[in-house]
């Protein structure tokens, strides 16, 4: 998200296009885009903000859940019971400390907010009341897809507490079922376009009934007792038939035992099919991503088994008076229990070392986890850390692309394995030929052999021909024409081409102004970028000592340069070209000599040079 032009940009003409448009990251939210726009135009990029923008939207949501249960219930322990556990559950950690998780929050915001809306609307039909439902869906919807169940949980409803399940009800959900087909039919396009949906061949649709019968059997005893969670659980190649037999039975009675006990309990059933219905776009019959089951799914499904348990906690209470102290207590242990777990959950968020490592300890064979684990050692400088969690990645998924590239770029910072890294590279595009990163990539490895230059020029144009607007390619091809004799015109057409796309490149710039100084004729064109540069980064400290190299060769303004050469020094003390161009400066200033020769020695310790001794030597034998 931090590294979204749009979304740093905070609000603006483009970046609203964008959100009403993109389909990036195989979704189309624009509702949550918008809310990240929103926060980078208040907050900049303030993380700890941010997250308080979710927490905020988490609490209206739980605020709006008990208001929406009160009102089509009038029970209001029970209801306030089933808000707190939403509030603090386990599960829900990850929906709301992750800040990319913000669909979340939003969708069910408006998911309560239509749900209170549609008991307004029950008590008193009218076409405004129902017009607002409408809204209320229509922005869930642009928020996160996962509620187009909404009309099928209305009907739930209908059926309990509101009990006004007729012919009429079902008609009257006509045009939300419409909407909820187009959203379904717009996201699985969006997402099998993005990649996200995964092919039968690679996840057969028996495996993927046997992890939803599964997955519906863990999310309820998570529910229940919230231990072993993660970030991210990997998919299995198979499960023991027991397993899957035991779930699906046990799903089985259950649903039969609610649906008999409508009568006496129509809460049990209503409770269970919230849950059933509600999880059923993310239980993996059309698989969206890698995982198996992810504890983020059951951030509005829960509700339901929260209302079986509260519901029949209050029935239980009625029908046994001896009972309320018991439950009451029961009922405040299981609230304070998932508030101290929510809060040890919360301390994994920490980082993504802590995060990963984490899900490692949690999980077995967990390739994403090693995967982002071994990505953000990398990240740190943290190499020898890094490297066995790459290589474990890619044991465990050969396959994957970011994996082999991140592998790659270890190799490439580790002194004598270039070949190797270039080897990976190759691999992860053979893997993935269209990624302009990778093409990018690999020729940056390319380029570090001189012989292998017009290798490494042709991967950055595949790299551009993928992705026009790479500026990071833009500028890598540039270095790369640079560095064969005769081309550097095409260096600087790419700089430009670069810094048109990034303005404030500020690498860019510095290249520029270094082959606009090779030029004849243009070194106030090269002044102007150092100087650039230096708005962009004022402690650059080669910026100024290139700016001060090409304004000494500018007569009208050859004074500016020792003040460069200092600030160089004054970053940079050891520089030693600053130390030496600041004596040659100083040189030709009357009276001066000494402290050049002064400069010029300290050059020849930092970076000796026979020749600049001898020069040295020559100076003072005459002096």
């Amino acid at each position: 998200m931090t590294r979204n032009t749009h979304v740093r940009g905070g609000l603006t003409q483009p970046g609203l296009e964008w959100a009403l448009t993109s389909g990036e990251a195989a979704n189309w939210f624009p509702v949550t885009r918008l809310s990240h726009m929103l926060d980078s135009q208040f907050f900049g990029l303030r993380g700890g903000l941010h997250h308080l923008t979710s927490v905020w939207w988490h609490a209206l949501a739980g605020v709006l859940l008990f208001a929406f249960l009160v009102r089509s219930t009038h029970a209001r322990w029970p209801s306030a019971w089933v808000a707190f556990l939403f509030a603090l559950h386990p599960l829900h950690v990850d929906s709301v400390a992750w800040v990319a998780e913000r669909k979340d929050v939003l969708c069910a915001f408006f998911w309560f907010l239509a749900l209170w809306a549609y008991v307004r609307y029950a008590e008193r039909p009218g076409r405004g009341r129902y017009l607002a439902v409408l809204l209320w869906f229509i922005l869930g919807l642009m928020s996160k897809p996962m509620i187009v169940t909404l009309p099928l949980l209305l009907l739930v409803l209908d059926a309990w507490p509101l009990r006004r399940l007729s012919r009429k009800a079902v008609i009257e959900k006509i045009p939300l079922f419409a909407l909820a087909a187009v959203s379904a039919v717009a996201t699985f396009l969006v997402q099998q376009s993005g990649g996200a949906v995964k092919e039968i061949a690679r996840l057969p649709i028996g495996l993927r009934m046997e992890n939803a019968l599964v997955s519906y059997a863990i999310y309820c005893l998570k529910t229940i007792w919230p231990s072993g969670l993660a970030v991210f659980y990997p998919y299995p190649p198979g499960f023991e038939w027991w397993i899957v037999a035991a779930a699906g039975l046990a799903i089985a009675i259950v649903t039969a035992l609610a649906l008999r006990s409508f009568r006496s309990a129509p809460y049990l059933a209503a409770g269970w099919l919230w849950f059933l219905v509600t999880l059923a776009p993310v239980i993996g019959l059309v698989q969206v991503g890698a995982q198996a089951r992810a504890d983020r799914y059951m951030y509005v499904p829960m509700v339901g088994l929260a209302i079986m348990l509260a519901w029949g906690a209050a029935d239980l209470a009625r029908r046994w008076p001896a009972a309320t102290r018991p439950i009451a207590a029961a009922a405040i242990a299981a609230c304070l229990a998932a508030a101290a777990v929510s809060a040890a959950q919360i301390q994994h968020w920490k980082n993504s070392e802590t995060l990963f490592q984490h899900a490692l300890d949690m999980t077995t064979d967990n390739y994403l986890a090693e995967h982002n684990l071994g990505s953000y050692l990398l990240g740190a400088g943290r190499l020898s850390e890094a490297m066995p969690h790459l290589e474990a990645a890619l044991r465990i998924r050969p396959e994957s692309a970011p994996a082999r590239s991140d592998l790659a770029s270890a190799l490439a910072q580790t002194p004598g394995r270039l070949p190797e890294a270039i080897t990976q590279y190759q691999a992860a595009l053979r893997l993935l030929p269209d990624s302009a990163i990778l093409h990018n990539n690999l020729a940056s490895a390319l380029a570090k052999f001189p012989e292998r230059l017009p290798e490494a020029i042709r991967e950055y144009q595949a790299a551009l021909r993928i992705d026009p607007d790479y500026a990071e390619a833009h500028h890598n091809l540039g270095l790369a024409l640079a560095g064969i004799p005769g081309r550097l015109p095409e260096a600087i057409a790419e700089y430009r081409a670069a810094l048109r796309i990034q303005p404030a490149y500020a690498e860019a710039h510095y290249n520029l102004g270094v082959a606009l100084s090779k030029t004849p004729g243009r070194l106030p064109e090269a002044a102007a970028e150092f100087e650039a540069v230096l708005r962009l980064k004022p402690d650059y400290a080669e910026a100024h000592n290139n700016l001060g190299v090409a304004l000494s060769q500018l007569p009208v303004r050859s004074s500016e340069a020792i003040a460069h050469f200092e600030a160089a020094l004054r970053i940079q003390p050891d520089y030693a070209d600053a130390h030496y161009n600041l004596g040659v400066a100083l040189s030709q200033i009357p009276g001066r000599m000494p402290e050049a020769i002064a400069q010029w020695e300290e050059s020849l310790r930092l970076q000796p040079d026979p020749d600049l001794r001898r020069a040295i030597d020559r100076l003072r034998a005459g002096r």
